[in-house]
């Protein structure tokens, strides 16, 4: 069995479940197709179970190559880490972490909250990069990011999760909009005006089609940006309002003048949370940021 589950037949089982063919799964690894099958057929009798079967989208695993799949990112996940981990003793860091993050925690405390980390850590080194929520959870579930800090809507089921920090979601506006002078605003007091979308798919769009939806109410957004930055500029110019986190448009609306009227609806304090695999799956310097990232929020 040890022979078996090297790291390069995992390596080539994963590709073939991906590419759902053994010839592109074969190219993908620079190796010769006969090789790929050999070494699947000899864990297949190993288990005494198929792997794969074909199917009408070609090539898909079984309930026991499912299992394996997840067990082989998981391995080589592991290996990958500990891998980059020892090379970092070489240029004299001691432990390297990587963090995926949503746009609005990108944009919030997030990365005061690292630099803090790094200045008690200086060994440690910390790659932070942006991606959607979806992202996140799949690149934290395979294990090629160590944290995510994303809105805790997402689906973080079968993650460890520990509480971050909140915003609060607010009305953008021109200052002379008729609902600029608003003290508060309730969603439905922004339908009938040109609105903004921002981040198309993203969970905030899915939250405003949902709750506008709830009121009977059809969310079609003028204008879709993909940032903050874009929605500020087109709000600036008179052209919608648009629905935005707080904390992370202020600075934005100062620079172009804009009226953020606090949104008056229960799901408007958006919960951000940061997510991880077991901790024992985790390296220390992964496990110390984690924990530094919760006690910042809970201060």
């Amino acid at each position: 069995m040890a022979r078996t589950f090297d790291p390069v037949t995992l390596r080539l089982f994963i590709a073939v479940c991906e590419e759902r063919n053994i010839a592109r799964a074969a190219e993908r690894e620079a190796i010769v197709a006969s090789a790929v099958s050999k070494r699947i057929a000899a864990i297949e009798r190993e288990i005494g179970t198929p792997l794969l079967l074909r199917g009408r989208r070609g090539i898909e695993p079984t309930a026991a190559g499912e299992t394996l799949l997840r067990q082989a990112r998981d391995v080589l996940g592991v290996m990958e880490r500990m891998r980059s981990e020892l090379d970092e003793f070489s240029l004299g860091v001691h432990g390297s972490v990587r963090v995926l993050a949503s746009v609005s925690v990108l944009a919030e405390q997030l990365p005061d909250d690292i630099a803090a980390f790094l200045a008690q850590y200086r060994s440690v080194r910390v790659s932070l990069d942006e991606r959607t929520s979806p992202e996140i959870v799949r690149s934290v579930r395979e294990g090629s990011a160590d944290i995510g800090v994303l809105w805790d809507l997402a689906d973080l089921a079968g993650l460890h999760v520990q509480r971050y920090r909140s915003d609060h979601l607010c009305v953008a506006l021109p200052p002379g909009h008729p609902l600029a002078a608003r003290p508060r605003l309730a969603f439905a007091d922004t339908f009938g005006h040109a609105s903004i979308g921002v981040a198309p798919g993203g969970l905030m769009e899915a939250l405003l089609r949902r709750q506008a939806a709830l009121a009977g109410q059809e969310r079609v957004p003028r204008i879709q940006v993909s940032s903050l930055d874009a929605a500020c500029r087109i709000v600036a110019a008179g052209l919608g309002l648009a629905v935005l986190p707080r904390e992370a448009t202020a600075p934005h609306a100062q620079a172009s003048g804009l009226v953020l009227v606090p949104l008056d609806e229960p799901w408007a304090v958006r919960r951000f949370a940061i997510c991880s695999r077991a901790p024992a799956l985790l390296s220390a310097s992964a496990r110390r940021l984690a924990e530094h990232l919760a006690r910042r929020a809970a201060d």
